[in-house]
């Protein structure tokens, strides 16, 4: 027997049972847009430091907090300054006088305090990677692999002018790893822009074909694999005022990471945090704007595992000297405060748990605002450390998910938990006094849905595993149920949150109560908000401890005395759909049907970014790499079932997983399933995700008996 493997109870979603309406499954992949969803208040953010807006039909509302004093935008008077808009726009910034929106190629700031348009920059209609700069009123953008920025007196200045393709500018590098989600960053007053670069000269074409030409066309892209060549990295400064550009003098002929990237408040510094290729060290160094020359390392980073900084570097309020940086080194995610001098201040918290970002100061500065789980890891709270002294006060209560936004004294609060749809208020953060905006009421109230609990298993080595299980509406002690174990299992994702319906899909709930299945999930160590520990154990061992801990979970399944232990099928994409084609293969007697969405199957067919931090390269680590192989394992199939799916131009899991799976099974004589979607990437969306889901539940309840 395992340790512990008691479920402990901590919510129940009773939903009640003389509800008549039958969930169908095209109401639960598309539920959003059937209303199945909780209530919001869209568009809803701060304009000042106690005036916030949101959309209500044709109008944009902006309420002030204390005076409670009410201003409209209304699409009636947006068009007639602008007679083409048929809908209210999306705003890319608003302040205390004006919107800025795009409408076509032309970036549109209108007053909505005299209903007038004050400014109006054109910028070419090609233009993607859009990077508004409210300061100065101009636009960073890019077409095809160059940069520009459009001015009031120039739609199009040439920031880059490359005819190398292989050299990429303005666009996010490392593939979106390392916290990397954009190429461009306007400096805190808007005189500079720093972007990111990329030469793709090293990195092998991976093909990929587009079927909607006549004949089928090739489409090449960059795709560097574990092992093999890497993108070289650079950062430029471009001079607004000057029209110069300038490249930090960084030599990067070792294919290194350049991440993390951040401003000085007085526009003199960039700052980058620099990761070895194999991801076990950094240094965070200071460059000068003006020279490009690196001024010194301020600190350094080892791990033996990996090193993974994700978060930029927050300079205290009015300092150009002190800024706090998150790390995980004591084995969470803490607040350090630095100078950039090279000297570490403090250690600002030292929580036994994960911070999860820094929201910003309060109106006093004297207060930095966190994101965290607290002691529950399903869990998101918010939390306020004094820098002076280190006092930390729980701003956030009530046990649940909180997605907040900051501004001056003021939190938007939009909460949730397993019970609670959705609540939306404004916490002052000095006296705790709560303003409410909106209870959403329960979307599913006239459906028939079943229960949803919250569970706690022990991995071996003493690690706390959440769970969920959910029921079927009309469930019966004295009936065995199937059951479908949904499964990720793999870093930087969380499936099991306290959180409306614990962060399951509504399809799990078609599934649990119109085909009478269990639907269980275990957040396996490896998952994220954890602590590093919990997540690192992964290294260079794929899928071994992910395995270990969902058995555990099975074990614990085997004993509820309304479970089929004969009849257990697995499901899951991406990462999920490794382990669960990883876990029929490797345990064959457990499950009978997987299915495996856009599966790693080989993790030297995957990208040098990710793989490379927990698996280190093939050549460093071929027993993992062996181990890992999900077609190591295929001839324990058996009478099992195994159906693999993909997107047709996927372009993260690559084709080749598939394919290679697919051809081991034919030359070791194995009848696995296929199928894939045209023209898909890595997932499936749109109304063709209710094909998919379709494809997946029919074939789970026809094998798995």
């Amino acid at each position: 027997m395992k340790k512990i493997i008691t479920l402990i109870s901590l919510f129940l979603l009773f939903q009640g049972f003389s509800q008549q309406k039958e969930l169908t499954l095209n109401d639960a992949v598309l539920g959003y847009y059937k209303g199945l969803y909780p209530k919001t208040m869209a568009s809803l953010q701060w304009v000042t430091d106690t005036k916030y807006i949101y959309r209500e039909k044709d109008a944009f509302i902006i309420k002030d907090v204390e005076s409670n004093a009410e201003e409209k935008i209304t699409l009636e008077n947006l068009q007639k300054q602008y007679k083409e808009l048929k809908r209210l726009p999306r705003f890319i910034h608003i302040d205390a006088t004006n919107i800025v929106f795009r409408n076509k190629n032309n970036m549109l700031t209108y007053n909505y305090k005299t209903n007038e348009e004050t400014n109006k920059l054109t910028f070419d209609e090609k233009a993607a990677n859009t990077d508004f700069n409210a300061n100065k009123g101009n636009l960073a953008y890019t077409i095809e692999n160059n940069l520009y920025v459009a001015t009031a007196t120039d739609p199009k200045v040439a920031v880059t002018n490359f005819t190398d393709k292989n050299i990429v500018s303005g666009q996010a590098i490392a593939r979106y790893e390392f916290g990397i989600s954009k190429g461009t960053f306007w400096s805190p007053k808007g005189n500079y822009l720093a972007f990111y670069q990329k030469d793709e000269s090293n990195v092998t074409n991976y093909p990929l074909v587009d079927i909607t030409t006549y004949p089928a066309t090739l489409k090449n892209i960059k795709y560097p694999m574990a092992g093999q060549g890497s993108e070289l990295a650079k950062v430029g400064i471009y001079d607004v005022a000057t029209n110069k550009t300038i490249y930090l003098k960084i030599d990067n002929t070792d294919e290194h990471y350049l991440t993390n990237l951040s401003w000085s408040p007085d526009e003199k510094y960039v700052f980058l945090a620099e990761v070895n290729r194999a991801q076990d060290h950094f240094s965070f160094n200071s460059y000068n704007v003006k020279t490009g020359k690196k001024v010194k390392t301020i600190f350094e980073e080892s791990n033996s595992r990996w090193v993974e900084p994700e978060h930029d570097a927050v300079f205290l309020p009015n300092s150009n000297k002190e800024f706090i940086w998150m790390s995980e080194r004591d084995g969470f995610q803490n607040l350090y405060l630095y100078k950039t001098k090279g000297k570490l201040k403090k250690q600002l918290t030292n929580f036994k748990f994960v911070t999860k970002s820094i929201l910003g100061f309060d109106k006093s500065g004297e207060n930095v605002l966190v994101t965290a789980t607290g002691k529950d890891g399903k869990e998101t709270h918010v939390y306020k450390i004094n820098v002076a002294h280190g006092e930390i006060t729980k701003i956030t209560s009530r046990k649940g998910t909180h997605r907040v936004q900051l501004r001056g004294n003021y939190l938007i609060d939009n909460f949730s938990s397993l019970i609670t749809p959705r609540e939306i208020s404004i916490i002052n953060i000095v006296n705790g006094d709560e303003i409410s905006l909106l209870t959403a009421e329960n979307p599913l109230k006239e459906y028939k849905i079943g229960t949803t609990t919250f569970g706690t298993l022990i991995s071996k080595d003493g690690m706390p595993l959440y769970t969920r299980l959910i029921k079927p509406a009309n469930f019966d002690y004295a009936k065995k149920y199937p059951v479908l174990v949904y499964v990720y299992g793999g870093t930087h994702a969380q499936l099991i949150t306290n959180s409306w319906m614990g962060g399951a899909s509504l399809w799990m709930h078609w599934l649990a109560t119109q085909k009478e299945y269990i639907v269980f999930t275990l957040d396996n160590r490896g998952s994220e908000n954890r602590g590093f520990a919990f997540e690192s154990v992964i290294h260079r061992k794929a899928g071994d401890a992910a395995i270990e801990d969902q058995l555990i979970g099975i074990d614990y399944l085997k004993q509820l005395p309304y479970v089929d232990a004969n009849r257990i099928a697995v499901h899951g994409w991406s990462y999920g759909g490794f382990m669960a084609s990883s876990l029929l293969l490797r345990n064959p007697t457990v499950y009978t049907t997987a299915v495996a969405g856009g599966p790693v199957t080989d993790w030297k067919y995957y990208e040098v970014m990710y793989g490379e931090r927990y698996m280190d390269t093939p050549q460093e680590n071929p027993e993992g790499y062996a181990n890992a192989r999900v077609g190591k394992y295929l001839e324990n199939l058996g009478d099992n079932k195994l159906l693999i799916i993909n997107g047709s131009v996927d372009p993260t899991v690559v084709p080749q997983h598939s394919m290679t799976l697919l051809k081991e099974a034919v030359d070791k004589n194995v009848q696995i399933d296929y199928f894939t979607y045209p023209m898909h990437p890595h997932n499936v969306r749109g109304k063709d995700r209710v094909h998919l889901m379709q494809k997946v539940l029919d074939y789970i309840v026809e094998n798995n008996n």
